[in-house]
């Protein structure tokens, strides 16, 4: 049997937390460790090693350099420039120079894993990884609008008193200010919300609360971890299961929506390869038109890359 393995690339509050949460739902044999601070990071070998103790199953926690890829299967990219996150968007030129000094030297290296982008700003990190990796589209994408829809279905739950898990509500477009849900196609066991009247649902104030609620989180604790560490542990788990489950995931266009060589926020399903498949929504002119300035703000992100 083939081990799988995983590489986190940052282990920071999200990196580590990440870690955490795959050795806890057990489906990759192998979890790699890859940080500047090497006096954190052996830290973190060792509390996980002794949680990774109480597993039925094996789990390999191990410390390489980013170079050190060749047999990995998904490598986590989850570093960051250490500034304050007044915005994403502030940190595009700190960590694009950090992502241009990792990826070239791990493709050289023999990388024929998949690429998943946990920095900000997703989007346009996500579209410089396909960039400087060369690889096929389906093999770099972003953990994009997931949590953002998550939080979304929450909040609705909340409001409705239904398990979010029963939602079928997601966001689209930028992990960001330019995201917005898509009510049109949003329902709850083929109910569509719209004709949900009698709740007295404010979508305008949900989806704003949902596109705030990293930013009120980070506030009050100066970090998102568990959240985020779920999303990135959940988007793993249906890659190597090869669950063919659909995620709004942030993924390279090559004519969907009418666009290309730009990477948003699209619910897309999910194989052993990475994306399977985008699947292309039909927007209302609303929606419409909040997708193309969506589509604008994160090519001004890209504007601003490093050639």
């Amino acid at each position: 049997m083939k081990l799988r393995k995983i590489m986190i690339i940052g282990v920071g509050n999200v990196g580590s937390t990440t870690a955490y949460t795959l050795v806890n739902r057990g489906f990759c044999e192998e979890i790699a460790l890859v940080d500047l601070n090497k006096e954190l990071v052996y830290g973190h070998q060792q509390d996980l090693l002794d949680a990774a103790a109480y597993r039925q199953n094996m789990v390999k926690i191990s410390l390489r350099e980013a170079n050190d890829c060749a047999d990995i299967d998904i490598a986590i990219i989850c570093v960051t420039s250490g500034l304050a996150q007044k915005s994403r968007a502030e940190e595009l030129i700190g960590t694009s120079k950090i992502v241009a000094n990792i990826v070239p030297g791990m493709m050289k290296n023999g990388f024929k894993g998949i690429f998943l982008i946990a920095t900000n700003p997703c989007d346009a990190i996500t579209y410089y990884v396909w960039k400087l990796s060369g690889l096929p589209r389906h093999r770099v994408l972003g953990t994009g609008v997931w949590l953002d829809t998550v939080r979304l279905r929450r909040i609705l739950g909340e409001k409705m008193d239904i398990g979010p898990q029963s939602i079928d509500a997601f966001i689209v477009g930028e992990h960001g200010d330019s995201q917005f849900p898509v009510w049109s196609h949003s329902s709850i066991y083929g109910i569509n919300l719209n004709q949900l009247d009698k709740m007295h649902l404010n979508f305008d104030e949900l989806g704003d609360k949902a596109r705030k609620m990293g930013f009120e989180i980070a506030n009050r604790k100066h970090c998102t971890e568990y959240g985020i560490g779920s999303t990135i542990a959940e988007i793993c788990q249906h890659i190597m299961t090869n669950s063919h489950r659909a995620l709004a995931l942030s993924c390279v266009l090559k004519g969907e929506y009418g666009y290309n060589e730009i990477a948003i926020g699209v619910p897309a399903i999910l194989d052993q390869h990475g994306v399977k498949k985008i699947i292309e929504l039909d927007f209302n002119t609303q929606e419409q038109q909040r997708f193309e300035n969506s589509i604008n703000v994160i090519k001004g992100y890209i504007q601003q890359l490093p050639k």
